[in-house]
């Protein structure tokens, strides 16, 4: 990636990582830690391997119209693509987990962007739906319009909401009209692509566009939606078991409300593992609740490795099994995604 993206992505984590730990007395926040009772890690963590599970079938569910994976086999896919986001900057994880199904399956890299693109817009607007609906709870515990320090909660859901509901009616569109869809591409490659990459551009254009094929029809479009609704719940329910590792209690609500601001947040750039956007907002809203700021910074610490550690040594597991082929092995696939290398289709 760019250096100036990389050096960005360090700044804004600094920054969020200072606002998170301004003013802590970190001797409290440290023996609040020593303190915790870790076993309740355990069943966050099982629950949450559920939610990854339940991602995976999401994205067979998405790629049946390029090609039928079974469940256990995108598992690993998924795993290693959280690994490449917790470790790697700008989420660069989504594209290693599109060239690891390159290369094992056969789907192309385009295709699978835009399921990969899909899947973040509906994990947006869920995320959206858990703030508006606990947002009241917010505005009566701290008497303002939803602030948080300087972070205007209010404000964030607002932008959020036209940016991903926005970016939604738009890949819905293109998905149920995909014959104008292409027509548009075709269109604005010959107006605004030079010559010599025009076809290339188109290529990969409109197989981008089949990777919308899940979106055709409403009932498809639902099963997504409802399905997301599962998978951060189910990753509400890990916050909710590591909240019990420590002397403090909030609703299950107040936890959606957190899950959902805190993964709102570490959409903006940050250093690799969100390091500070995800900790600052955490810490604020649960200061917000009347958590006592150390207590809060503990909880959010052991709960943010908690999220990291589990699923990127699995992801490293799943990747060092059959890694990818960095080098020649990557120039074949992107040779075949421009010269348009047809999906292997599975074996009747």
């Amino acid at each position: 990636m760019k250096r100036w993206q990389l050096w960005l992505g360090l700044l804004i984590s600094a920054v969020f990582l200072y606002l998170a730990l301004k003013g802590l007395a970190l001797d409290q926040v440290w023996t609040a830690m020593l303190h915790a009772h870790y076993l309740w890690l355990l069943p966050g963590i099982a629950v949450y391997f559920v939610g990854v599970w339940v991602r995976s079938w999401r994205w067979h569910y998405m790629l049946r119209p390029l090609k039928k994976i079974p469940t256990y086999q995108m598992f690993p896919i998924v795993a290693i693509g959280y690994m490449g986001n917790n470790i790697y900057p700008a989420r660069a994880g989504e594209v290693l987990r599109a060239a690891v199904l390159k290369q094992r399956q056969g789907v192309p890299i385009s295709a699978t962007l835009a399921t990969v693109i899909v899947e973040r817009i509906f994990d947006g607007v869920v995320m959206l739906a858990f703030v508006f609906l606990n947002l009241p709870e917010l505005v009566r515990l701290t008497g303002s319009s939803g602030t948080l320090g300087n972070l205007s909660i209010y404000q964030l859901t607002v932008f959020g909401s036209v940016a991903f509901i926005g970016a939604l009616l738009v890949f819905l569109l293109a998905a149920m009209f995909p014959n104008t869809s292409e027509r548009i591409v075709r269109w604005a490659a010959g107006r605004f692509v030079p010559l010599r990459w025009r076809d290339n551009v188109i290529d990969v254009s409109v197989r981008f566009l089949t990777g919308l094929e899940s979106l055709r029809s409403p009932q498809e479009a639902l099963m997504i939606f409802f399905t997301t609704v599962i998978i951060w719940l189910l990753e509400t329910g890990k916050y909710w078991f590591v909240m019990h590792a420590f002397e403090f209690q909030v609703s299950f609500f107040a936890l959606m409300l957190m899950n959902g601001i805190v993964n709102l947040t570490t959409t903006l750039p940050s250093a690799p593992g969100y390091i500070g956007t995800f900790d600052a907002p955490g810490i604020a809203l649960l200061a917000a609740y009347g958590i006592p700021p150390e207590l809060a910074a503990s909880y959010t610490l052991v709960l943010h490795g908690a999220l990291w550690v589990p699923i990127t040594l699995v992801g490293a597991y799943y990747y060092l099994r059959q890694p990818l082929r960095w080098g020649k092995q990557v120039s074949r696939l992107d040779q075949e995604e421009e010269l348009g290398t047809p999906i292997h289709q599975e074996q009747p």
